[in-house]
């Protein structure tokens, strides 16, 4: 198995530099953070960001990624409704961030800026990984 289909090296959730800044800008004033993606329609498909322990999660939402910042002290969790990860199990996602204002309690909305994903599908050789490790149902 090469580096990049270890299953413990591969990223399910990724940030672009300009989400770590804004991270780091929204845990200076908020202390720590976590991410929820609920999905449906508007701005439900763009992640929520909260004071970490302000959603509560429970068995209709999915770890997919510890997000691990340079100078931040606790990675920020991304959860995603079960509903929505069926849909998007292979799915690699990047949170990035914008200009201009999502409507909700997102963190980020008084900045006048808004997190948004971009994703792409798996490799087959990521799938198999993570399949192969249990991570996804093959």
């Amino acid at each position: 198995m090469t580096e990049s289909t270890n299953p413990a090296t591969i990223e399910r959730v990724a940030l672009t530099e300009a989400a770590a800044d804004l991270i780091r800008q929204l845990v200076e004033a908020h202390g720590p953070v976590m991410f929820h993606q609920s999905g449906g329609c508007c701005d439900g498909s763009a992640p929520m960001c909260y004071p970490k322990g302000m959603f509560r999660t429970g068995q209709s939402d999915v770890l997919l990624e510890e997000l691990v910042i340079d100078g931040v002290d606790e990675p920020a969790p991304f959860y995603m409704s079960a509903s929505q990860y069926e849909l998007w199990k292979h799915t690699h996602i990047t949170v990035d961030v914008v200009q201009g204002r999502g409507s909700g309690f997102s963190l980020e909305a008084p900045e006048g800026k808004r997190f948004l994903i971009r994703s792409r599908i798996f490799s087959d050789d990521e799938y198999r990984s993570l399949v192969d490790a249990g991570v996804l149902a093959g």
